[in-house]
Order: structure tokens, then C-alpha cells, then sequence
């Protein structure tokens, strides 16, 4: 088994066949560690554009990488090609975010011949496993943490390189895997790529429900418990639909209780998540009565 750091430099341009603008790929960066994370090899090529003539002033700006630079370099097709012959077999591929995924995705649909893909079959995330670990070190991490962010906290210099050039950036998160690998914690973060659900489960996009005619709710996502005696409480009012959140008044004919019974219903890939609160008109504080 290997592990295959791999990071994608992308600059924006018009793609026609897309009929819009596309991140379109032009270098790619990987290091390949063995199984004890002993460097074996590294992998770097920049790729020159098919669908415009230069790039950007800010993909310049952020990486270093010039127009002439992507006129010199290879086809998508032969930098892919190159790419999956030297990532070889049985090997974790891994990126910092799922965010390079996204950009193969489009540079599979648009630019690559039909049939030609990035070698991916198992994958991690490490930015959201290198996260977890940092929070289980204390560290407060509310927002996704970028690459220099994390190597700083872990005491990984950088100085040495150029962050946003891909061979770079894949050296460093290399680094960053090594010092925080765990087998127990890091194995439920490995996904199977090659699983065409993987990719429909990354690109889908939750949803709320904004209307209770939906087929999918149901009676009891709009019944309310008293939270004061445990008898079902009667809506007196209309719901009111305001911030994802349906909002009902409630009255307990057994106590005379009133309070604000409030759901929520988001789709998911993985299905419809209900979630329900009870407010109380006075006191208004939020009590979670089911997830």
C-alpha cells in the first residue's frame, strides 16, 4: 500500500462545449509516500489550456505560473495519462479538501477524451481528518483550516516553499499526514472513488422543505409533545414558515401548557432529516425534542 498525495492548480476560462466557464486543470502535483511514509516519488506537470490562449493574471499572481509556462507544457490527456501509470495499483489517494474532486470532475467532462479518468479508487480528505485531529489536540477549529493554517499549528515550515504550486503543496501536506497519522482514527475517512455513489453523494446539494403539502412529510413530524405533563398538544394556530423553520403555536388541553412547536425538515443524500424544537413563549429557550 502507498499513499498518494495529489493537489490540482486551476485557472478559470470559457469552455465552449461547457457553454460556460470551467476550473480548467493546468498543473498537477503529487508525492507518493510508502506504507512506513518513507518519500518514494513525486509527480509534477503543467498542462497547457485547450480552451484559452492565456491564463489569468490572479492564477499568475497566486501560483507563479505564467502564460508561457502553461504554452510549454503537455495535453490534459498526456498529463492524466502519465499520472495514472506512475500512481500505480493499491495506492490512498489523498487531497487537501474534496474541493481538487470537484474541478476533476469538470475537467473529466469537458476537456479529457471520452473515457480517459484520474486514477482515484480509495480516497480521504485530510484537510477533515487533519481538522479532527487538531480539535482533538484542543484546538478550537470552526471553519476549514487551510493548508498553511494547519502547518503552522503543527509546526511544519514552509518557508522552504512556493504554497500554491502543486508539487509544493502536495510535499506539505504530505508532511502534515505523516505527523498526524492515527490507523484506528484515520481508516473511517477512507471512501471507495471508484463507487460512481461516491461522487453523486459529493455533488449533491441538501435541500429544506419550504411546504408541508411535500409527500414526504408525514403526521407525526407535526405532532408536539407537552414538555410540561407528556400529553399531545393541539396546534391553535396556522404554521408559519420563516428561516427553514415551520413554527406553530401549541396548547396542552390537559395542563393548559402554551409553547411554540417549531420543525424543520432538510433532504439529504442520505434522506429526509426532521428536526424539532420547543419554545416557550416566555422563558424563550430552545429545547431539542427530536433529531
Amino acid at each position: 500500500m502507498s499513499f498518494v498525495i495529489l493537489d490540482l492548480e486551476w485557472d478559470s476560462a470559457y469552455c465552449k462545449k461547457k457553454s460556460g466557464f470551467i476550473n480548467q486543470i493546468i498543473q498537477i502535483g503529487a508525492v507518493k509516500l510508502d506504507d512506513d511514509f518513507r518519500f518514494v516519488d513525486s509527480f509534477s506537470r503543467t498542462i497547457r489550456s485547450q480552451v484559452s490562449k492565456k491564463v489569468t493574471k490572479r492564477f499568475t499572481e497566486l501560483t507563479g505560473i505564467t502564460t508561457e509556462n502553461m504554452l510549454a507544457g503537455v495535453s490534459i490527456d498526456t498529463a492524466v495519462s502519465e499520472y495514472n501509470e506512475w500512481v500505480g495499483e493499491d495506492a490512498i489517494t489523498l487531497t487537501w479538501s474534496t474541493s481538487d474532486l470537484y474541478a476533476i470532475m469538470s475537467n473529466v467532462k469537458f476537456l479529457l477524451r471520452d473515457g480517459l479518468k484520474f486514477k482515484i479508487g480509495k480516497y480521504v480528505d485530510l484537510q477533515s481528518f487533519v481538522q479532527n485531529e487538531l480539535r482533538l489536540k484542543g484546538h478550537e477549529i470552526t471553519n476549514q483550516i487551510s493548508l498553511s493554517a494547519a502547518a503552522e499549528i503543527l509546526g511544519v515550515s514552509t518557508e522552504m516553499f512556493d504554497l500554491h504550486t502543486a508539487l509544493d503543496d502536495s510535499t506539505v501536506t504530505a508532511a502534515l499526514l505523516k505527523m498526524t497519522y492515527n490507523r484506528e482514527r484515520f481508516l473511517p475517512y477512507i471512501k471507495d472513488a471508484s463507487d460512481p455513489e461516491f461522487y453523486k453523494k459529493l455533488t449533491f446539494k441538501a435541500y429544506y422543505i419550504n411546504k408541508l403539502t411535500d409527500k414526504r412529510v408525514e403526521p407525526k413530524h407535526l405532532t408536539f409533545i407537552c414538555d410540561k405533563c407528556g400529553n399531545e398538544a393541539t396546534r391553535s394556530k396556522k404554521w408559519k414558515y420563516k428561516n427553514h423553520w415551520f413554527t406553530g403555536e401549541f396548547i396542552c388541553l390537559k395542563c393548559g401548557n402554551k409553547f411554540l412547536g417549531r420543525v424543520m425538515f432538510k433532504v439529504t443524500y442520505n434522506g429526509l432529516k426532521v428536526a424539532k424544537r420547543i419554545l416557550q413563549p416566555t422563558e424563550r429557550n430552545k429545547q431539542d425534542v427530536s433529531v
